[in-house]
């Protein structure tokens, strides 16, 4: 973007400065507009700048809202006439303007984690801003949703090179064996961060933040560990929504399905539903892409909210069917209408489309229409208008009372051609969330951002399903966000990914970065959405990692030489891998009792149910490792459990992984694949891993995974059961306990786990389960604590199985008292015993 860069070095403290108050209001008054700069400490942990001007005003519609002061955990101290410092917790924050105003935030006694460039610090830029901040090499930076630049629609990426991506959250972490530190903007206006990739002769290392229009608000946050961080995010702009349990299962799509016209595309997905059944592979829900949207007359482009009645003869009809299958419903839709829409002409009338102010009429831009590099006339929706907000809200409620139970918001980059195109900021949605001194001459989308609309359509989707069902959750899939989306939408995804090995991998690095910016129930296209089809081994490898995240779902275009859908993904197209395939997607679902909890746990404690392999490990040196920063995307947590590892080159059978130790007492992992051996902590591992067999998946001493049925159930919650699905009536825990040669038979190890009843909104009724054990050479002793005052789950009324490690022999005695049942062996060669009553 062009460069006009006004650094200000006059500065005076503003007379209503309070001197008892934590915060600070200086002014320059360099420019024809007076720029006012003001720092707050909020809470503990928590700071709030502004850099703004009439000219630059703040952010009129922040993707965070205001958080309450925090006034009395804070001391003002060594104030002088240019330099205030706060103190707080162990955190000291101070502002220094001798000339420009320069911030500096770090522990009591230590070097600072956060300093602005000195003599470049904050910085006016045209009609946007710049702020400055040192770079400290060699230490993590993460976080920024997906990637450091503005949003787009980046079909058939190269994960390992391609910036911009589709997430708009400028939320930049810093992480260090100091410490961590984050900054973020609230600010909807496209903006730009440039990391590590910057230095100068006379400025040394840097990094920085440019936003094109507007003033800045920024939030810092410190703490000792990312957790921390995390926390405080998460208390700024909102804990991650909860999404529906079945959402947890195998999600299937394939553009090519909804596109056909011979056979109609209603048949041909029965056809799919048919050899689900045939292959004895579970489904819980289907990504209907866009194509049953698609006009029969030519032009023929995708009209949102209309049905090809072609291709989809009775869409009510369709959705029952799919409903007795067990498979549910996620509908595409996106927010922009073409010129040749049935309701193009009215809406335009209605102003539902932003206004080009050269021609005082509808703005008009190029839009996808039907495969490939095609294109029609059209206008965005305006979600700041009433008419566009409310076209969007009622088309969402009819596509739920037809059957569609999730919306797929798609192609949500708000693409817009022009800064200077005009809001109508007239929908109630606007003016909840807009702030009081906005000044009403200023509409234009530069200043208000084309993310607003992200925010606006995730509220309007998410708003219209709870009021068709206000029993269920609302499931909003979201292709882009900005930090406000996620308020409203609880799913997203990596986009239109590529077909690769090195796109598997990096698919890892997207979702650590995306757990840290609360994306949390995110996943990718497995198989790559775009390129050549997956060989067998890549697609098995794939399917063996996906398994383990917290989406997991098989989509794809594959454009064919037309330029429209090419071939689909399915789980038989190798005959030869089908039988790994299948029992890599039934243990996803017998793991889901685990990925469940960690998501009811993301939405209490924004704990990633994903995680860097660092987390909770940042005291540990060798996480700093250059090694496992430059390539830390080759393995992850799944929760406190399991280490997950990958296999990213073909003709490959082991794999490397680090496991990270707590300290001098940590018992180790253990391997859950052959040959199933004790591996200590603090040290690097070289894991079997053939490609027939799994990925390395290793359990950390002392935790444990609860399981359910290895097929889909019906949810507790669910008021009807169209497919008959058995009930959730099953549970078990494995456990891994320390081996007997090395088992002191005195060190108790507990865990917990969540469950809700899988459907209903918040508040959610949560019950809460304890399992605590300890091992000696010949048995391991259990306890287990059960609160469900709130929530009863079915499988309360049974027995609790526990079952251990393959080639363990002890026996499981109760802690309590309770009767332990031996079961014999499971088809893996896993002891099991029941608990037949346990104490409440």
């Amino acid at each position: 973007m062009p460069q006009d860069e006004l650094v200000l070095n006059q500065y005076s403290l503003d007379p209503s400065t309070q001197p008892d108050r934590p915060c600070l209001l200086l002014r320059s008054t360099e420019t024809s507009e007076p720029v006012e700069f003001t720092f707050e400490a909020i809470r503990p942990g928590l700071f709030r700048t502004t850099f703004s001007s009439k000219t630059h005003p703040k952010p009129p519609f922040p993707s965070a809202r205001r958080p309450t002061l925090d006034l009395a955990s804070f001391d003002v101290f060594d104030k002088y006439d240019t330099t205030m410092c706060f103190r707080s917790s162990g955190v000291e924050a101070r502002v220094d303007w001798k000339s420009e105003p320069i911030v500096s935030i770090g522990f009591t006694g230590e070097e600072p984690l956060h300093e602005d460039l000195k003599f470049r610090s904050y910085a006016l830029d045209g009609p946007g801003i710049a702020h400055y901040t040192k770079y400290a090499r060699g230490d993590l930076h993460c976080g920024l949703g997906e990637h450091a630049s503005p949003t787009t629609d980046c079909f058939g990426y190269d994960v390992m090179r391609s910036d911009p991506m589709y997430k708009h959250i400028p939320l930049l972490v810093r992480a260090s064996p100091k410490g961590v530190v984050a900054t973020f903007s609230t600010s909807h206006a496209r903006g730009y961060y440039s990391v590590g990739s910057e230095m100068d002769g006379m400025w040394g290392y840097f990094k920085v933040y440019r936003q094109d229009f507007g003033g800045l608000e920024e939030y810092t946050m410190i703490g000792r560990t990312l957790q921390d961080v995390v926390t405080l995010y998460a208390e700024l702009v909102g804990y991650p929504q909860l999404v529906p349990r079945w959402a947890f299962g195998y999600l299937a799509g394939g553009m090519r399905y909804s596109m056909m016209d011979s056979p109609r595309a209603s048949e041909a997905l029965m056809e799919f539903a048919e050899k689900l059944t045939k292959y004895d592979i579970p489904c819980s829900g289907f990504q209907v892409s866009s194509g049953y949207t698609m006009s029969e007359e030519e032009p023929r482009s995708r009209n949102v909210f209309t049905w090809n009645k072609h291709r989809f003869p009775d869409p009510k009809g369709f959705c029952d069917e799919y409903h007795r299958r067990g498979i549910r419903l996620i509908a595409n839709i996106k927010p922009y209408v073409l010129a040749n829409h049935p309701n193009y002409d009215n809406l335009a009338k209605e102003g539902a489309f932003f206004t080009d102010p050269r021609t005082g009429k509808t703005g008009v831009a190029r839009l996808w229409s039907a495969g490939g590099g095609t294109s029609g006339e059209g206008g965005h929706i305006d979600f700041t208008s009433k008419a566009g907000y409310n076209f969007w809200y009622n088309g969402v409620k009819e596509l739920r009372k037809v059957g569609m139970d999730c919306m797929w918001n798609d192609n949500n980059e708000y693409l817009l051609p022009s800064d200077n195109w005009q809001l109508a900021l007239e929908s109630s949605a606007t003016t909840e969330g807009t702030i009081p001194d906005t000044d009403p001459d200023r509409r234009d989308t530069g200043l208000w951002g084309r993310a607003l609309h992200t925010e606006l359509m995730g509220k309007s989707s998410h708003d219209a399903l709870l009021e068709v069902v206000p029993h269920e959750r609302p499931f909003v899939l979201t292709r882009s966000a900005t930090a406000g989306t996620m308020r409203y939408a609880s799913s997203t995804w990596s986009g239109d990914n590529v077909t690769s090995w090195d796109g598997m991998r990096g698919a890892n690095a997207l979702s650590l970065n995306a757990g840290m910016s609360l994306l949390q129930c995110y996943g990718h296209d497995i198989g790559g959405f775009e390129g050549p089809q997956p060989a067998p081994e890549l697609l098995l490898r794939w399917v063996q990692l996906g398994c383990h995240s917290p989406r997991f779902a098989i989509n794809c275009y594959k454009t064919g030489n037309d330029s429209f859908a090419g071939d689909v993904i399915e789980p038989w197209m190798y005959p030869e891998i089908i039988p790994e395939l299948r029992k890599a997607i039934l243990r996803r679902y017998t793991m889901i009792p685990y990925l469940y909890s960690l998501m009811l746990q993301s939405t209490r404690t924004a704990i990633p149910p994903q995680r860097w392999t660092g987390w909770g490990y940042e005291h540990h040196p060798e996480v700093w490792s250059s090694q496992l920063l430059k390539d830390g995307e080759t393995q992850y947590w799944l929760g406190d459990t399991l280490l997950i590892g990958g296999v990213y080159e073909p003709g490959v059978n082991e794999a490397k992984v680090y496991l990270p130790k707590k300290g001098s007492a940590d018992p180790g992992f253990l391997n859950t694949n052959t040959p199933y051996q004790h591996l200590p902590a603090g040290a690097w591992h070289t894991i079997a891993s053939p490609w027939k067999g799994s990925i390395p998946v290793i359990a950390r001493i002392g935790c444990l995974v609860p399981v359910g049925k290895d097929h889909q159930v019906v949810a507790p919650g669910d008021k009807t059961n169209e497919a008959n699905l058995p009930a959730d009536d099953v549970r078990g825990v494995e456990i891994f306990p320390t081996p007997g040669d090395m088992s002191d038979g005195r060190t108790w190890y507990s865990s917990t786990w969540l469950e809700d009843d899988g459907i209903s909104p918040p508040p959610v009724k949560v019950a809460q389960f304890t399992f605590s054990y300890m091992a000696s050479a010949t048995e391991v002793s259990i306890r287990f604590q059960k609160d469900i005052r709130a929530f009863e789950p079915p499988w309360v009324a049974g027995s609790l199985t526990v079952i251990l490690p393959v080639g363990d022999g002890r026996v499981v005695v109760s802690g309590y008292g309770d009767a332990i049942e031996a079961r014999g062996q499971d088809e893996g060669g896993r002891r099991r015993f029941h608990i037949v009553a346990a104490d409440q």
